[in-house]
């Protein structure tokens, strides 16, 4: 069954056990549709109601001061540049720049210069937040200089903050063993693990994969945070466990014990606390079993290339780095196996220890 989302539309289960679905704009009344979401008189409703609805203002754009901090996170809130972002990046960026307009919001942007952007990246001491507030601020810059309101962009010198990043730490094929001890076949927790380990995927596409997204054995989905889309075998461990589900229609794989979707904030909570019931250590997450199967398809011989369609990544450095890693660990192994060959034949020799003919002095 195939999951069709509408912006606007409320769906609901009335008295008699009908279900319904009405357009609701916010701040208009609501328009009754009719049918089913899919068929062609439900679509022509919605894109008759929706084309009838008026145009809604940029959220706060009533309230800010022209050419503040305030009016171009509105403007940009309202580009296409934004609404092209991932819902996920969406928040993201959100998240940062409310917290810029909170203390910096009234100020003119056309006054900023490089020593206000490293002062308000500075405000931030974590390394990491400190280079995100950085990232989206030049965002937001580089915004005000394509619509006109400066100049030049004071961010363009701006230094990231440097700091040694750990990572998610990989799994180890002991804890994955430990894991699949603890959580038999059959178990949520299991499907989890088996589809994790098996397609390479970020939890926010794993908690989303359904039925929909199986054809043929083939497993096809876009991922939530590039948009890539990606087409892979599913994997036989990972069809077993999708076999053994409960009969009925659901939309995902992954459910809660009451039958809805698991949110991916939840499914940190819930994948975390099925890995501590296993013995898993603390800081080894569901991104880390990502980054052991990226390492093994390295590994296995797979080119940059190839495991960024089989994990989805849009940048390879992280991929080249594991290549890399693993072609080292190759050609170590070839190399030690050239020099016992060789010391076998007489051409290397071991070192002989020097012995002085000086006497010793008294």
């Amino acid at each position: 069954m195939t999951l069709i989302r509408l912006r606007y539309v409320q769906r609901f289960r009335d008295r008699h056990g009908k279900v319904r679905h009405y357009l609701r704009v916010p701040g208009q009344a609501r328009v009754p549709l009719p049918g089913q979401p899919g068929t062609p008189e439900f679509q022509a409703a919605y894109n008759a109601a929706l084309a009838a609805a008026p145009p809604r203002p940029p959220i706060g754009a009533a309230k800010v001061l022209p050419g503040s901090l305030d009016a171009l996170a509105v403007a940009y809130f309202d580009s296409h540049d934004f609404k092209a972002l991932s819902a996920t990046t969406q928040g993201i960026y959100r998240r940062i720049i409310e917290k810029l307009r909170a203390k910096h919001g009234e100020k003119p942007i056309k006054l900023m210069e490089p020593h206000h952007v490293r002062k308000i990246v500075a405000e931030i001491k974590a390394p990491s937040a400190a280079n995100h507030r950085l990232k989206v601020l030049r965002i937001l810059l580089r915004f005000a200089l394509d619509l006109g309101w400066i100049k030049s962009d004071p961010s363009r010198d701006a230094r990231r903050v440097k700091y040694k990043v750990k990572g998610y730490p990989a799994w180890t094929q002991e804890m994955v063993d430990a894991y699949r001890a603890r959580w038999p076949s059959g178990t949520m927790q299991r499907l989890a693990l088996e589809l994790l380990f098996h397609t390479g995927q970020r939890k926010s596409d794993v908690v989303l994969m359904g039925p929909q997204h199986l054809h043929n054995g083939v497993l096809r989905l876009t991922q939530v945070k590039t948009g890539q889309d990606l087409a892979m075998p599913l994997h036989l461990e990972a069809a077993i466990e999708i076999a053994l589900l409960p009969p009925g229609e659901r939309t995902t794989f992954l459910q809660t014990a009451y039958g809805q979707p698991i949110s991916a904030k939840g499914f940190y909570a819930w994948f975390r606390k099925a890995c501590v019931a296993a013995g898993i250590p603390k800081g080894y997450s569901a991104h880390g079993i990502r980054k052991t199967m990226a390492a093994r398809a390295a590994d296995a011989g797979g080119t940059v290339k190839e495991i960024a369609a089989f994990t989805g990544h849009r940048t390879l450095g992280e991929i080249q780095r594991y290549t890399e890693s693993a072609d080292r660990a190759k050609m170590a192994g070839t190399m030690a196996a050239k020099m016992q060959a060789a010391a076998g034949t007489g051409i290397v020799k071991p070192a002989r220890r020097r012995v002085s003919n000086r006497r010793p002095t008294a």
